[in-house]
Formats: structure tokens, C-alpha cells, sequence
């Protein structure tokens, strides 16, 4: 674990840092920018989004800034990593699933060279440029002895080829992981920079540690004349449930009174915010038909839950950390803090999985087992533990939506985004907007924000145009001209939201019939429209085609 840095010393030393402050307001005046990428978070989780979990750093933030209630996301993680990266739709920046060739899928599975990153950009334009997290937007290859790999039983130098690794593109510091998936206690793939990180000390967690470095590197870059750019991945909550004991101890007892009674606190609470203004009536329908008293696994999915929460909770301790250390330097006042999740809740039951395959170890450093309680009988939370909420729990994480992750429906690509400059946001604060973004759109921000431009070419290669537009407007004028439409594709799950507020959604394929809701007046898709506007149901499809011919096209590797 990376330690922190003592930010002041002595009187000396303070007179230094208010020197080379001074200095940085002189001779730089663009704000710094920190995009926060939660992974797998569900979108009532956050107390300011309606939930239980204590997040009152993460509700500081809203406080003080702008929520949106209709951002989108790709609908699960790499494919919103490269568009959140690229400000291009997922498949043109080469993580993306085209459908209208079933027989030649066009995954690629590493960014493209046509396309830049946003640290890219922003290194060109003076910008300092850092990731911590999880990076999972390279190709990783399997190997002969994948369960030793895993187990970091035996090493090789590179988790994925060097020049798809994040300090070739774009950024100057990196401390994370290549691999999607990860023991929160010991990590695979974790790497300072590009080399291997060997071992980690025994109190090691990755989401704590990933917060450290954090403002270890906000200490650094605060002696600096030139602002910076920060993209902090955290692998929280994405399963498998791991928590420290401390953390989970404060949920124990949360989650027991079950499903319904979580999900109906959580409605009630998303009203009295105003998350959807004055609409009423929009609770969508529970998906099981079960009950918790019926429910013979009682104490061990309260138990997965208050893990969750516990992983959430740890979390927004970290953003605290990294918030008090902009205060301290004088830099949070002209930050730009944009928080967000990849996609919606996971509905995945990874306690069924194979152990040992692709990302998922069976043991741990020491060779002791890990299991996959597919029976339930082993409580979630230690490293000798892999499992999952499931998709009971993702239903009620979701709240007030229907489904979950790599879903077209809006719980799978409606995130939160709370959105802090106390120098910058002049609408709105403390408020909801009901302007519609999408994650790509955080390039053309940054763009805006640097006052710099968008390349044409990039070491050498032809670049493909920009899709994002600037959310700048929204934050200073409270609105903005947006999207004609935003298209969504992945796994057959198709969608299309156009201006005007409706949307069409292909569930699970080709062979599925369009449907059609406003989102105006039914904002979580529970009445499909479609045999009552026959031709505004056509022109959206229309307008989906036209997109595919655009969007879809994947770059050959």
C-alpha cells in the first residue's frame, strides 16, 4: 500500500506550499479534473440517490453541487471504461459487441489506435495525468498455469501487452490493476506504473489503498504550476464480497428485515428527495414473486448485503480522505469532481462459477482454498470467500428501476453522477437535473475545460471524429444543446433515447419486438407504447439503424 505523504512539516515548508499555490493560480487558472468511476454500483445506493448506506461524503458532494437523474452508462464496465476514456460510443473506440452479424461478433477487447484518451488530450493540452484503479480495457491472456497466476504463485512481467497499459496512454502515473476482476485483499494484476506489484502488506485492501495513493498524489501535485487530471477507478462493489470486519460490523443488523422492506425505504426515500421531481407512481414492480419470510437463506444474503454496503461505505471514507486533501492544498475549490458508476447493479451469482478459470482464483497466495458458496453455507466478507449479491438484491439496489447490468432498460445504463466545482457550477446546486448525458461525454468536458481541442490525428493514426458533447453548459448555464439521440448496444440489448425524452429497447436480440416508453410521464419503462404510436415507434428504429451504420462499426484489431 502506498503511504501518504505528510502535506506539511514545518513553517518553512508551509510557506513553500503557499508559494507554489500562489504560483499555480498565477500562472494556470483551468481546474483541475477528478472523474470517480465506482464499479457495479447500484443507483439508489448513495444516500443522496435514496439509499441506507452511510456515503455522507459522496452527499457532501451532492450538497454542494449537481445530480444528475439521467446520465447513461454502456450498460457494463469495459465497454463504459473505453467510451467514459475515448468520448466515442464503445465500439468505435474497439470495446464493443456488434449484433448485426452474429457470425462475426467484431470483439476487440483493447482500445484502438484510432482512437485517444482523455489523458492524451489532456497531457498535450499541460495537464498532469494519473489513474488508480482498474483499468480492464486490454487484452489479457490466458495462461497454461492460469490458477498458480492467480494465486501469484508464478509471475510473468506483463498482465497484458505494455503498450495497451495505461502509461501508454496517456497518463503519468498509474497504480492499479489490468484484470477486471480482483481479491480486494490481494490483488491480481496489480502494477505501480508497469511494473508488478509481487506483495502487499497483510493488512492490505485495495479500495483503501487506491484512496491513499489518491491524495498522495494530489499532495504531489499540489507543488506544481500545472493542474491536473485524476481518473480514480475503484473496484467497489463489483463482487467478490469482500469488506473489513469494522465496515461490515455497521450493517449487521441493516439488511435483515429483507428485500421488499429495503426497496419500499428506498422509494419512499428517492421521493422525499425529489430524485424524479414531483412524479409519483414509479416504483416498477418487484421481478420475484418470493418473500423474505419465505426465504430459507435469510442470515447469509443479509449478511452479502451489509458486505455490499460495507464496500460502498469504505469507499465514500476514501473520497473523504481525497476531498480533505484538495481542502488542505486549496485546490477543491477549482476541481471538477464527477462521480459515477459503469453500470447498474450486478444480478450475477459468481458463487456458481468455476474456480480457477479466466479471472476467478481458487486459492490464495498461501494455498489456502477459496470457496464459491453455491450452497450458501459459507458467509461472505473474508478472502477465503468469493460470492455475490444476486440478482434478488440487484432488483432492490435499483430502486426505482427495473433489472440490472448489461440490460438496455434503465437500470442497466442509468447512473448516478454528482457532479462538485464550487468555482464552476453556477445552476442548480444542491439541486436535480433532468438533462440527459452519457459517459462520453466526460472527453468533451475535459476538452472544454482545458481549452483545447480534439486531434484529427494522433501519433500518426487518423482519429475518429469526437461523439461527447460538454456538460460545461449544464454546469454553468443549467442547460445545454444535447444529443439528437443516444444508442445503446451490447450482448443483443439494444436502446435508443432520442431528445424529446422516449425510448425504444430491444431486450435480449433480434427476434424480439421493439418497445417504446416516454420517459416524460413513465420514467421507469412500465407501460410499453409501442402499438399506440406506430410511427414515432418507426422513426426511432429508423434512427437506430442510422446509428449502427455510425456507431457500430468496431476497428480491426
Amino acid at each position: 500500500m502506498m503511504k501518504k505523504e505528510p502535506i506539511l512539516k514545518s513553517v518553512s515548508l508551509f510557506a513553500l506550499a503557499s508559494f507554489s499555490l500562489l504560483t499555480y493560480a498565477q500562472k494556470d487558472s483551468r481546474p483541475n479534473i477528478i472523474v470517480i468511476l465506482a464499479d457495479d454500483l447500484g443507483y439508489s445506493d448513495l444516500g443522496c440517490y435514496g439509499g441506507e448506506i452511510n456515503t455522507p461524503n459522496l452527499d457532501k458532494l451532492a450538497q454542494e453541487g449537481l445530480r444528475f437523474n439521467s446520465f447513461y452508462n454502456t450498460s457494463r464496465s469495459c465497454p463504459t471504461r473505453a467510451s467514459l476514456l475515448t468520448g466515442l460510443y464503445q465500439h468505435q473506440a474497439g470495446i464493443g459487441r456488434m449484433t448485426f452479424d452474429e457470425h462475426k461478433p467484431g470483439y476487440r477487447g483493447t482500445l484502438t489506435s484510432n482512437a485517444v484518451t482523455i489523458a492524451e488530450v489532456m497531457k498535450e493540452a499541460g495537464y498532469h495525468t494519473s489513474m488508480l484503479g482498474k483499468w480492464h480495457v486490454a487484452e489479457t491472456p490466458l495462461k497454461t498455469d492460469q490458477r498458480k497466476w492467480l494465486a501469484h504463485q508464478v509471475y510473468y512481467e506483463e498482465f497484458a501487452d505494455k503498450k495497451n497499459y495505461p502509461t501508454h496512454r496517456g497518463f503519468d502515473d498509474f497504480y492499479g490493476t489490468i484484470y477486471g476482476v480482483v481479491d480486494y485483499f490481494d490483488p491480481f494484476s496489480l502494477v505501480n506504473g508497469e511494473t508488478p506489484v509481487k506483495s502487499v502488506p497483510e493488512d492490505y485492501y485495495i479500495t483503501q489503498a487506491l484512496s491513499d495513493s489518491a491524495v498522495v498524489y494530489v499532495n504531489r501535485y499540489a507543488e506544481s504550476d500545472k493542474p491536473f487530471f485524476m481518473y480514480l477507478s475503484y473496484t467497489a462493489p463489483h463482487w467478490p464480497l469482500h469488506a473489513l470486519p469494522e465496515d461490515i460490523a455497521k450493517y449487521e443488523n441493516t439488511y435483515k428485515v429483507g428485500w421488499e422492506a429495503i426497496r419500499n425505504q428506498r422509494y419512499e426515500r428517492i421521493k422525499e428527495l425529489k430524485i424524479f421531481g414531483d412524479r409519483d407512481n414509479f416504483l416498477t414492480p418487484r421481478q420475484f414473486t418470493d418473500t423474505w419470510e419465505d426465504n430459507p437463506t435469510k442470515e447469509w444474503d443479509a449478511r452479502a448485503m451489509a458486505v455490499h454496503a460495507a464496500m460502498v461505505d469504505r469507499m465514500d471514507q476514501g473520497i473523504g480522505q481525497l476531498m480533505e486533501a484538495l481542502r488542505k492544498n486549496n485546490q477543491l475549490d477549482n476541481t471538477l469532481i464527477l462521480f459515477l458508476s459503469d453500470n447498474g447493479c450486478s444480478n450475477e451469482d459468481c458463487q456458481n462459477y468455476s474456480p480457477g478459470e479466466n479471472d476467478r482464483p481458487d486459492m490464495t497466495r498461501s494455498g489456502e482454498q477459496i470457496i464459491y458458496p453455491r450452497k450458501k453455507k459459507v458467509l461472505p466478507g473474508p478472502q477465503t470467500s468469493y460470492a455475490s449479491i444476486g440478482a434478488k438484491w440487484a432488483n432492490v439496489l435499483n430502486t426505482p428501476f427495473r433489472f440490472w447490468k448489461a440490460k438496455s432498460t434503465d437500470g442497466g445504463i442509468c447512473t448516478p453522477l454528482i457532479a462538485h466545482w464550487p468555482k464552476g457550477i453556477k445552476k442548480n446546486i444542491g439541486k436535480i437535473t433532468e438533462e440527459k448525458g452519457h459517459v462520453m461525454d466526460i472527453m468533451a468536458t475535459c476538452i472544454d475545460l482545458a481549452n483545447t481541442h480534439y486531434p484529427q490525428t494522433y501519433k500518426g493514426n487518423k482519429i475518429i471524429p469526437l461523439e461527447g458533447k460538454s456538460l460545461v453548459p449544464i454546469l454553468k448555464k443549467g442547460k445545454r444543446k444535447g444529443h439528437a439521440y443516444l444508442g445503446f448496444e451490447h450482448f443483443n440489448e439494444k436502446a435508443l433515447i432520442d431528445k424529446d425524452g422516449w425510448k425504444i429497447v430491444q431486450p435480449g436480440g433480434q427476434n424480439q419486438p421493439w418497445q417504446l416508453y416516454n420517459l416524460n410521464e413513465d420514467r421507469t419503462e412500465m407501460q410499453d407504447v409501442a402499438s399506440l404510436y406506430p410511427e414515432r415507434l418507426a422513426k426511432m428504429m429508423n434512427q437506430y439503424d442510422e446509428w449502427t451504420r455510425k456507431a457500430l462499426v468496431v476497428p480491426a484489431p
